[in-house]
């Protein structure tokens, strides 16, 4: 099962609704994931299991799983091979050996809802970057009461030119057009078992050609998940839930960049799989704003 936002086939209007399979059937009484973020986690789980009558999955257009005042944040230097590529390409290297075993995670906000991309939709690298990297990573989903109620899959795009030139140029590295992408379904808290213990898999192509792939697990992880949730709600409110990205244990070699038609695709054991081509620059994003003014994601 996985909780969905698709355009309804009969009016174009996001619609919610739980995916089974080849199927998806509509939410009874529930008109956004805002909705339903903002319910404590037995009564989303009660939510869930109240649904219409079921369409096929061909043909119809999946949305981001996040809308309304939903924001996507992201969790820093989590896995031991993020702190050493890190440490790799910055110019201030101790900075990022400190954050691995500090108390204080760190976390910084990614993307509001409506900058978010969706499986098969392109993920961007910047124009002035250079060297871009795809970050894959387990994303934790929260409702509005700080309770973990799912997970999906992340990809946390990264400029490693400019944050390598200098840390505080974070916020330049990785938010940016097409910079945060969902795998387009979540798997409710209920239905994993372990989230400790989930294979992570990357592949990226181009063209005909596999030129970068790699795998870690999330037992890898240093960091404890309701902590970082924790540590995200203790400052902030999040009236329509917030999604968290913990961090990747998958970084190329330094002298590896993605280029403009690369393929990537990340696989989460139980979660699913996210599939992006890549695109430079902010024209190829431009959908995103108007697809929001006219109300269709």
């Amino acid at each position: 099962m996985h909780l969905v936002r698709y355009l309804s086939p009969v009016d174009g209007r996001p619609v919610p609704g739980v995916r089974t399979g080849d199927s998806v059937a509509p939410l009874e009484g529930v008109n956004s994931f805002a909705e339903l973020l903002r319910l404590p986690l037995d009564e989303l789980q009660a939510a869930v299991g109240k649904v219409g009558a079921e369409v096929p999955v061909d043909g119809l257009k999946f949305l981001p799983p996040i809308d309304g005042r939903g924001e996507v944040w992201c969790a820093g230097v989590t896995y031991e091979r993020s702190r050493g590529a890190r440490m790799e390409e910055s110019s201030e290297q101790s900075v990022y050996d400190k954050v691995y075993t500090a108390d204080r995670p760190e976390l910084f906000q990614k993307a509001p809802a409506w900058r978010v991309v969706v499986d098969r939709e392109p993920v961007g690298i910047r124009s002035d970057s250079g060297h871009d990297v795809p970050e894959p990573e387990l994303a934790v989903v929260a409702n509005s009461h700080g309770e973990i109620v799912g997970f999906t899959i992340c990809n946390d795009m990264s400029s490693r030119s400019i944050e390598g030139v200098n840390p505080l140029y974070v916020p330049q590295a990785k938010l940016f057009a097409g910079g945060c992408a969902l795998a387009s379904g979540i798997r409710p808290v209920w239905e994993v078992a372990d989230p400790k213990a989930l294979g992570i898999n990357l592949v990226i192509r181009r063209g005909e050609d596999e030129v970068f792939s790699g795998t870690t697990s999330t037992e890898k992880l240093v960091r404890d998940l309701k902590d970082l949730i924790d540590a995200l709600f203790l400052p902030n409110d999040f009236p329509d839930g917030v999604i968290l990205a913990t961090g990747t244990g998958i970084v190329p070699e330094l002298d590896f960049a993605l280029a403009e038609g690369d393929v990537i695709t990340i696989t989460i054991d139980e979660l699913g799989t996210l599939t992006n081509p890549v695109a430079v620059g902010t024209e190829p994003f431009a959908f995103l704003a108007t697809d929001n003014l006219e109300g269709i994601r």
